[in-house]
């Protein structure tokens, strides 16, 4: 599977666009900016791109009305195939959000059942209506909206004209887009069999379709099946685990989790890993220290799993949510910064991308202190050790590293065994031993 071995990013896409909040039916050619993003992508290191909603809807993209339009706010879907072509033409891939556990109060079917009560064909879309009842927008009738909100419609995915309308709509986002893949939206909330039929009918439409699900809590193993279900999930547990460990000084939180997940549940699994996204507080804006943002991308790019850049974290761009809302968090940037920081994660993607043991690889914890871990990754008969240093002071790791050097793969320089290893402050390294 491409998505293995790829570096994804993501841009929130109306914040992104800035596009306004509230649809005001005006088309404006937004989306188009994704183009001029493309040289700034290519350079970071990114071969996938994961857009989130970018379809007809009431606000924010997650309360769709038209599944096969384009966003007014963001244009047209000619303009939206011609930034998916570019994309191809520069090798990075195009997965889109799939958001059909609900849809918007503006979603045609629901328009139908607000207007003609018990004689819409669309009565049984839903879930839960009912005709008795009443709702905070005094409609007369009331529905289950997505964990108790109304403005999110839930569908009935047990439903077959449900079920024919939303393949019938990525059928046609394949045809139109040649998209590569989708994301889930609230997966952990989706039928599993709607799911299981959702891949066979992608699968039957694309070879090498890929499927990842956000899975924000619970065993991410109900929805993992490389063969029936998803490829991947979100990792939402390493996610807290990296930035939390970085600021209270704590390397056993993250490596408990690793361990636990790649040594033992999900164990072969190929889950997305980031560090903050649409729905969180911007890493710049969580980590206590700025000496560590380097660190943890370093951990990100190292770890068992797909590493994921979110639009803009890549410069340190700062972001959190403000009143409950995640308007903040989605901005739009005039145009791509590059720093170090920039710099560093590029580098990082490179690696990771030209190193299968980093894609594929086990994970070994090697040796642990609150501040310092150095942990295997190996693979056919490889072996690289991550060496990460939180301390402001230089630190010696004792370890038997089973070898007398190895090759630093992010600077080039070599680095020699002696009854352990030397780890200079605030310090990550990627040591390929090679003797």
């Amino acid at each position: 599977m491409w998505s293995y071995d790829s570096v994804f990013y993501q841009i929130s896409t109306l914040g992104f666009c800035g596009a306004p909040t509230e649809n005001d039916g005006v088309l404006a050619h937004r989306i188009k900016k994704v183009e001029d993003w493309i040289p700034h992508m290519v350079k970071l290191g990114v071969d996938a791109i994961y857009f989130c909603p970018v379809f007809e809807s009431d606000r924010h993209g997650y309360d769709t009305r038209d599944y096969t339009k384009l966003d007014v706010r963001l244009g047209t879907n000619e303009d939206f195939k011609e930034v998916c072509g570019k994309l191809h033409d520069n090798n990075i891939k195009v997965v889109l959000d799939g958001v059909f556990n609900h849809v918007g109060r503006g979603f045609f079917a629901f328009q139908d059942l607000l207007k003609n009560r018990e004689n819409s064909p669309y009565k049984d879309w839903f879930t839960n209506v009912n005709f008795g009842w009443n709702n905070n927008y005094n409609d007369g009738l009331s529905y289950e909206g997505w964990e108790g909100h109304n403005e999110l419609v839930k569908l009935n995915l047990r439903n077959e004209e449900v079920i024919r309308h939303i393949f019938s709509a990525v059928e046609g986002w394949i045809k139109e887009f040649d998209i590569d893949g989708l994301r889930l939206d609230v997966a952990y909330s989706l039928d599993m069999d709607f799911v299981r039929r959702l891949r066979q009918f992608v699968d039957s439409k694309k070879d090498d379709f890929y499927l990842l699900g956000e899975m924000i809590h619970g065993d991410y193993n109900r929805l993992l099946d490389e063969q029936n279900m998803l490829h991947s999930v979100t990792n939402y547990q390493a996610y807290k685990g990296m930035w939390s460990s970085f600021n209270d000084r704590n390397l056993f939180e993250i490596n408990y989790t690793l361990e636990q997940h790649f040594c033992g549940m999900y164990q072969g699994r190929h889950l997305l890993n980031f560090l903050d996204n649409h729905d969180v507080n911007r890493l710049a804006s969580t980590l206590r220290e700025k000496e560590h943002l380097p660190l943890v991308y370093a951990m990100l790019f190292a770890i068992p799993g797909i590493p994921c850049v979110y639009y803009g974290s890549e410069w340190a761009a700062e972001g959190k949510k403000e009143n409950g809302g995640d308007e903040a968090l989605r901005p739009s940037f005039e145009a791509p910064e590059w720093n170090e920081l920039t710099d560093y994660i590029s580098r990082l993607a490179k690696v990771h991308k030209s190193e299968k043991t980093l894609c594929y690889g086990s994970y070994r914890k090697v040796f642990l202190t609150n501040r310092q871990i150095v942990f295997e990754r190996s693979f056919d008969g490889e072996r690289i050790l991550v060496a990460i240093n939180l301390e402001e002071n230089p630190f010696h790791a004792s370890f038997d590293a089973g070898a007398a050097e190895a090759v630093d793969l992010l600077t080039g320089e070599k680095a020699v065994f002696q009854g352990g290893l030397d780890m200079p402050a605030f310090s990550a390294a990627y040591l390929k031993i090679t003797g």
